[in-house]
């Protein structure tokens, strides 16, 4: 049977990227599972964003943007959008047409879910064998707590991340950003290529898990040694302590890192403490995290005659640092402008806006420009004009003899 060309209209004129012509159909929500896909089209995937009639939780959000959550935009830009309820047969006939011509599915729904809505790996495994079927969960699909939501701060809490965020002696303390839901994006992104490229090999499809609970684990893989006949109960901290670490200086903050002897001694000779670069009682960053109550006085004593600023220009390429800014001077920062990191997309209520454009940089096949997330329903009949297109097509070449 002829294989139905690829539909026009979803084709890109830009630069096609490493993932040019795969089709994603992101059926997940919130971050994770949403931004991994974003990944993979910022490498030139086709992602089309599956959303039930109420829309991603996410557009919900707490936003300063009086008509679209920033975060909903950050984390689905480059992707088409399109409607379907799936407890509803036509919908749900709808995605399976999809199924059929895609390369990827990803979704968050939790394992005991997707069996109910008709849309397990077995079952679509049938439709399409070349399937790479991408299950986001909090827990994994087996154990205990398999059927458990699962969300970025409780995952934190759970394994110790915020434990050891806090103060030694304190509480716990949050990391805020979403570290664990983006952290396992970049594992989705990263296990469905590596999928992909074994279906090159092999001719088919496989499931891929990634779980919140091995982000947040994986993510802290120094951490996680327990060697044979040692004690559970031992340090795992890896701030080295002492000097490395945020100090005042006569205004802002600044993040120094002096752990090596190279840095330790410039650190020294720009702060005017040259006498403590050769003193044997801080020679290494085990002593000096042992000195810190005789060094890091004498250390904000010198900072405080110059601002964060100032301290940064002068230890340039000697002393490993950042003055402490805030998110929004990224984006004239004029590394990441010459990295092309940020660039400008159109939206069609928010109007222009900048964010990340290129999540990873590609010499010979740069991928297509970045562009908003879809607005709900946006591509709706677009997306089923095709499949429309596409069906026609498939019926009249089966009508015509084959000479």
């Amino acid at each position: 049977m002829d294989s139905i060309p690829p539909d026009p209209t979803s084709e890109r004129t830009a630069p096609a990227g490493p993932l040019g012509g795969i089709r994603v159909l992101d059926l997940s929500a919130y971050i994770a599972g949403p931004y991994g896909c974003a990944l993979l089209a910022d490498q030139g995937a086709d992602v089309i964003k599956i959303e039930p009639p109420d829309g991603d939780n996410l557009r919900q959000y707490p936003s300063t943007l009086a008509s679209e959550s920033r975060a909903f935009l950050g984390v689905n830009r480059s992707k088409r959008g399109i409607v379907l309820d799936l407890k509803r047969p036509a919908d749900h006939a709808v995605l399976l047409r999809l199924v059929r011509e895609a390369d990827v599915l990803v979704h968050n729904f939790r394992p005991s879910v997707p069996k109910r809505l008709g849309i397990d790996f077995e079952r679509l495994q049938l439709i399409n064998p070349r399937l790479i079927y991408c299950a986001v969960s909090g827990y994994g699909e087996s154990g205990p707590m398999k059927d458990k939501a699962g969300y970025d701060q409780v995952l934190q809490t759970m394994t110790g991340m915020c434990a050891l965020q806090g103060r030694r002696g304190g509480p716990p303390e949050i990391i805020y950003g979403s570290v664990v839901d983006y952290y396992a994006a970049a594992l989705l992104a990263a296990g469905v290529s590596s999928a992909l490229f074994e279906r090159e090999r092999s001719g088919l499809g496989q499931f891929v898990g990634v779980s919140l609970l091995r982000s947040a684990l994986t993510m802290q893989s120094a951490r996680m040694i327990w060697a044979d006949g040692e004690g559970l109960d031992i340090g795992r901290d890896m701030r080295s302590g002492g000097v490395t670490g945020i100090h005042p200086t006569r205004d802002g903050h600044i993040y120094i890192s002096a752990n090596t002897a190279r840095f330790w001694k410039s650190l020294c000779e720009k702060t005017g403490l040259d006498e403590l670069a050769d003193d044997p009682r801080y020679d290494s960053v085990r002593k000096r995290a042992q000195a810190v109550a005789e060094i890091v006085p004498r250390l904000h004593e010198a900072l405080a005659r110059r601002s964060a600023m100032e301290w940064e220009a002068l230890f340039g390429d000697e002393v490993p640092c950042a003055a402490a800014r805030r998110i929004e001077d990224m984006f004239e920062h004029p590394q990441v402008l010459a990295e092309g990191i940020v660039g400008p997309i159109e939206h069609p209520q928010v109007g222009r806006y900048r964010g990340v454009a290129q999540s990873i940089k590609f010499g010979r096949t740069p991928g297509p420009p970045a562009f908003a997330a879809p607005m709900l329903d946006q591509d709706t009949q677009a997306i089923r004009n095709e499949l429309a297109d596409r069906g026609a097509v498939a019926l009249a070449r089966r009508g015509t003899p084959q000479g």
